[in-house]
C-alpha cells in the first residue's frame, strides 16, 4: 500500500496549488482526480474556456462596430464558430498540460479515479475501469470543488437546456437565449453569445443583478448591459420549460406571485449558482460533518472535525472563487508543515469579465451601513480619465470606501475596461492596511486608466483634480 504525507482529492486550482506548496515544503504528495484531465472545473469547463470565448467574441464585436470609427476598414466580420471553439480548446489544452508538467516537476503522484475517504489516513481510489486501490496518508485535503446548482423541475440536457458547461460548447449561435440567473456566470456567458448575435433575456429572482456586489455598481452596470442589448426580467422566476416543440416555451412568473408569461427561447442557460461537490466522498461514513448546504464544516485552520482531514475551496464556506481556493490551498499546506498559513478574507477580489469589466474588493456600501460603520466615499468616472477618453472607452467609474475616522480603505469597486487588472493595487493597499491618502499620494503613470483609482482616492478627501 502506497503511503504519503498528504493526499489531495481534486486537482482544481485549490487542489493542485495545495499539492505543489506541500511538495515545496518537503512532503510526499499525491493527488486524486476523477476526470481524464487535471485542472478541475476552472481549467476545463469554467474560468479559462469562458475567458477565451469572451476575448474572441469581444474582438468579433469590435471588428464589426469599433474598427471603422478608428479608421480601420476590414469589412463585416464572418463568424467561424468551429474555429472559435478550437481556439478555446487550444487554451484549455495548454493550461491542462501546464498543470501536468507542474505535477511531474514537483514529484507529485497523480492517481486517476474517484476518491473516497475510507477513514482518517486512508483514501480509496476507484478507476474508470472499476479497479480500486487504497493509499495511506498522514493527512487528507478535500478539494473537490462545486457542481452546477439545479433548478427544481428543470432538466438540463446540455443541448437546449444547458448549464455553463453546455453554454461553452454550443454548435451554433442561438437566435434567442434565455438565462436563468443574473450572477457572474450568466452575465459573462450571455455577453459571449450576445456579441455573436443572440438576443439575450435574463430572468433573475431578486430585484437586482449581481447579488452581493455594491448596489450602485450593479445599477450602473445593468444600464450598460441594457444599452448593449440585454433584456432583464428582475423579481421573476422560471417555473417550467416546455421542450416539446421546435422552440422552448419558458414559463416566467413574478417572484412575489402573479400572472405568468411565456417566453420563446432556442436555448436556456441555467446559471443560478453552484453547489459543493461532496457526493461519493464517503464523508458520512468517515464521520466528517457537513452544513445544511452540503459544505464541509471546517475551523479557522481548515480542519474538519476528524483529525487529519482538511477541506478548502468551493467545498467549504466563503466565496466560490478559484483564487480564494488557491490561497486556502497554500495556507493549509503551510499549516501542515508547522507554519502559520493564513487567508485574509477581507481582501479577496471578485471580477466579472464582461466588457466593461466589474471588479470589487472589500466591503460594499450596504455592508458598511448594516454594520454601522461610518465611512466616506470617493468616486471618479472614466469619462474624466484622459486615456479612456482618447480610446473612447469611458463607461464606468471607480468608487472607494474609506473609514470616516481613520481613512483606512475598506472597499474598492470598479466598473470599466481592465477593471480586473486595476483592482489589485487596491488589494495590495488594503493588505497593508493603507489609507485613501496613501493611495492619493502615490504617483500613477499618465496616461493610464489606473489614474482613475488615484483620482477616486483624492475624491475621498474632496480634492479630485480632473473632476
Amino acid at each position: 500500500m502506497a503511503s504519503y504525507d498528504l493526499v489531495v482529492i481534486g486537482t482544481g486550482p485549490g487542489g493542485y496549488v495545495c499539492a505543489i506548496r506541500a511538495a515545496q515544503l518537503g512532503m510526499k504528495v499525491a493527488v486524486v482526480e476523477k476526470n481524464a484531465t487535471l485542472g478541475g472545473t476552472c481549467l476545463n469547463v469554467g474560468c479559462m474556456p469562458s475567458k477565451a470565448l469572451l476575448y474572441a467574441s469581444e474582438l468579433f464585436e469590435e471588428t464589426e462596430h469599433s474598427f471603422a470609427k478608428m479608421g480601420i476598414s476590414v469589412g463585416a466580420p464572418k463568424l467561424d464558430l468551429p474555429s472559435m471553439m478550437k481556439f478555446k480548446q487550444e487554451g484549455i489544452d495548454g493550461n491542462v498540460k501546464g498543470v501536468e508538467f507542474l505535477m511531474k516537476k514537483n514529484k507529485i503522484d497523480v492517481l486517476h479515479g474517484t476518491g473516497r475517504i475510507v477513514s482518517a489516513g486512508k483514501v480509496e481510489v476507484k478507476g474508470a475501469d472499476g479497479q480500486t486501490q487504497v493509499v495511506e496518508t498522514k493527512n487528507i485535503v478535500i478539494a473537490t470543488g462545486s457542481d452546477v446548482a439545479k433548478l427544481k423541475g428543470i432538466e438540463i440536457d446540455e443541448k437546449r437546456v444547458v448549464s455553463s458547461t453546455g453554454a461553452l460548447a454550443l454548435d451554433k449561435v442561438p437566435e434567442k437565449l434565455l438565462i436563468v440567473g443574473a450572477g457572474v456566470i450568466g452575465l459573462e456567458l450571455g455577453s459571449v453569445w450576445r456579441r455573436l448575435g443572440a438576443q439575450v433575456t435574463v430572468v433573475e429572482f431578486l430585484d437586482r443583478i449581481l447579488p452581493g456586489m455594491d448596489g450602485e455598481v450593479a445599477k450602473q452596470f445593468q444600464r450598460i448591459l441594457e444599452k448593449q442589448g440585454f433584456t432583464f426580467k428582475l423579481g421573476a422566476k422560471v417555473t417550467s420549460i416546455d421542450s416539446s416543440g421546435k422552440t422552448l416555451k419558458v414559463q416566467v412568473e413574478p417572484a412575489a406571485g402573479g400572472a405568468a408569461e411565456t417566453i420563446d427561447a432556442d436555448v436556456v442557460l441555467v446559471a443560478i449558482g453552484r453547489a459543493a461537490h461532496t457526493d461519493s466522498l464517503g464523508l458520512k461514513e468517515a464521520g466528517v460533518n457537513v452544513d445544511n448546504r452540503g459544505r464541509v464544516e471546517i475551523n479557522d485552520h481548515f480542519a474538519t472535525n476528524v483529525a487529519g482531514i482538511y477541506a478548502i475551496g468551493d467545498v467549504v464556506r466563503g466565496p466560490m472563487l478559484a483564487h480564494k481556493a488557491e490561497d486556502e490551498g497554500v495556507a493549509v499546506a503551510e499549516i501542515l508543515a508547522g507554519q502559520a498559513g493564513h487567508v485574509n478574507y477581507d481582501v479577496i477580489p471578485g471580477v466579472v469579465y464582461t466588457t466593461p469589466e466589474v471588479a470589487s474588493v472589500g466591503k460594499t456600501e450596504e455592508e458598511l451601513k448594516q454594520a454601522g460603520v461610518a465611512y466616506t466615499v470617493g468616486k471618479f468616472p472614466f469619462t474624466a480619465n484622459g486615456r479612456s477618453k482618447v480610446n473612447q472607452t469611458t463607461e464606468g467609474f471607480v468608487k472607494i470606501l474609506a473609514d470616516a475616522k481613520t481613512d483606512r480603505v475598506l472597499g474598492v469597486h470598479i466598473v470599466g475596461r481592465e477593471a480586473g487588472e486595476m483592482i489589485h493595487e487596491a488589494c495590495v493597499l488594503m493588505e497593508f492596511g493603507g489609507s485613501a491618502e496613501d493611495l492619493a499620494r502615490t504617483c500613477h503613470a499618465h496616461p493610464t486608466r489606473s489614474e482613475a483609482v488615484k483620482e477616486a482616492a483624492l475624491a475621498v478627501g474632496k480634492r479630485a483634480i480632473h473632476m
